[in-house]
């Protein structure tokens, strides 16, 4: 049974009679051992956080401190991916803090030349988005061939092309084992243990100190076979509920994510890893059903194949899903060169919304022309919003040009304001006398025929 905030407090130093010297001591983060224990209650916080706790009370609040779903780590070669430990249903109650690890599926029906090839592009895909590196996470290598022989050398193919976070896949027992034979210095995750092999899964996953996927169509299937591989010593468990429809899928993951957040029911509260493309054979629909995963609420998503059309938009979502919603995308304030300028090149000024300032950059850069981009702290806020806001206004902009030493880098005193906020002209000619103010486009497009014509 989950014990309350009250409960826990009492555990604590600040709940004890007479206190303990450490009472309310703050080192765990939180203000007060009463702050600490509400969010220990409502799994916000770890017990580890507090030193302090006896061991007598850590037994006791050991289960009801742990996250409700638990924490997995794969690794390779020091790249390592973590999922699980989320402790909300919707990221505007808090944020989701550990994205899906989007994989590609390496069947060992391909040569070892294929495999290699399909391992070193994937491990080298990576795009740019609004300032962030988006980039796969690892590799799912399949037993396609049911040869053990054949498997263990696409393993090997794939550690000798790439260092990403692996996971085997095969639900016969000898397979896996020839399989893990390749996997030195990698955690891999084993997928899957089903009813009919969990044991010598749970052998083979002990001995390798692996985490083991848990396959069932049921959610009842699942707990039991989570309490069973509980039971003998195998506690890093992904599950995979083999409903491969689209309502299925997202009746069955939403089950299970609210069990395990409001019902706390351990047998299910762990990461989940879902495939999209069983039982799908149009691509377009497989891209649709791991959109719906990544968001609703897959640990670990496999694709079928390395394809940059899909999973390029699958990582722009997961991108904007795990961020956190009360903090928008931003980029450090400062002066941006562009396209090498010189002393008499334009000094404009934008605001650190990465949306806006990739925008403006963007077509400065496209555009050929060398320009000085002044990036105001405005919030990581778009320009009419922060202006709308009282974040982007004539003392803002009139502090960025004095504090970033642009006045050193050029010969001439010219700013360029955004068309949205023209309103602040006469403002800023009284915050920067000695200062040309010009007004420039609303839109960011027609900067660089702004910069031919009127600069």
């Amino acid at each position: 049974m989950a014990l309350s905030g009250l409960d826990i407090y009492k555990l604590l130093p600040g709940g004890q009679k007479p206190p303990h010297p450490k009472a309310n001591c703050k080192e765990c983060g939180f203000p007060t051992c009463l702050a600490f224990a509400m969010k220990l209650a409502a799994k916000q916080a770890e017990l580890a956080a507090c030193k302090y706790v006896s061991d007598e009370a850590k037994a006791k609040l050991s289960a009801a401190a742990a996250p409700p779903i638990r924490l997995i780590t794969l690794s390779a070669d020091g790249r390592k991916i973590e999922v699980g430990n989320e402790t909300v249903l919707f990221r505007h109650e808090k944020t989701f803090f550990h994205p899906a690890a989007i994989m590609v599926r390496v069947p060992d029906t391909l040569s070892a030349a294929e495999i290699a090839k399909l391992a070193k592009a994937a491990a080298d895909y990576k795009v740019d988005y609004v300032g962030m590196a988006l980039q796969l996470d690892g590799l799912a290598v399949e037993a396609a061939s049911g040869d053990a022989n054949q498997f263990a050398e696409a393993v090997a193919a794939v550690r000798g092309a790439c260092a990403m976070p692996l996971v085997l896949v095969t639900e016969d027992p000898g397979l896996m084992a020839a399989g893990l034979v390749k996997t030195a210095g990698v955690t891999p995750l084993l997928c899957a243990a089903t009813a009919a092999n969990w044991e010598a899964m749970a052998k083979l996953a002990k001995e390798a100190k692996a985490p083991l996927a848990v396959r069932a169509d049921s959610i009842a299937g699942l707990a039991e076979l989570t309490e069973k591989l509980v039971a003998a010593g195998v506690e890093d468990l992904v599950l995979d509920p083999a409903v491969r429809s689209f309502s299925g899928s997202l009746q069955t993951v939403t089950q299970l994510r609210r069990l395990a957040l409001k019902k706390n029911y351990r047998p299910v509260g762990y990461p989940l890893i879902t495939f999209p493309y069983l039982g799908i054979s149009d691509p377009a629909l497989e891209e649709l059903l791991a959109g719906q995963q990544v968001a609703k609420y897959a640990g670990f998503v496999v694709l079928s194949k390395f394809d940059p059309a899909m999973i390029y938009p699958l990582l722009v979502l997961r991108a904007n899903l795990f961020t956190d919603p009360q903090k928008p995308i931003q980029v450090e304030p400062g002066v941006y060169p562009i396209n090498r300028p010189t002393a008499d090149a334009p000094v404009m000024v934008t605001t650190n919304f990465s949306i806006t300032y990739f925008a403006v950059a963007n077509e400065v850069e496209s555009s050929g022309l060398p320009g000085w981009l002044l990036v105001a702290d405005a919030e990581g806020m778009s320009v009419l919003t922060a202006w709308a806001a009282g974040k982007f206004d004539a003392e803002k902009i009139a502090k960025t040009v004095k504090n970033t030493g642009i006045a050193e880098k050029v010969s001439h005193r010219k700013v360029v304001i955004p068309g949205h906020v023209a309103v602040l002209m006469g403002e800023l000619e009284e915050e920067l006398p000695g200062w040309q103010i010009k007004v420039g486009p609303r839109e960011a497009v027609d900067l660089p025929r702004y910069l031919k014509t009127a600069w």
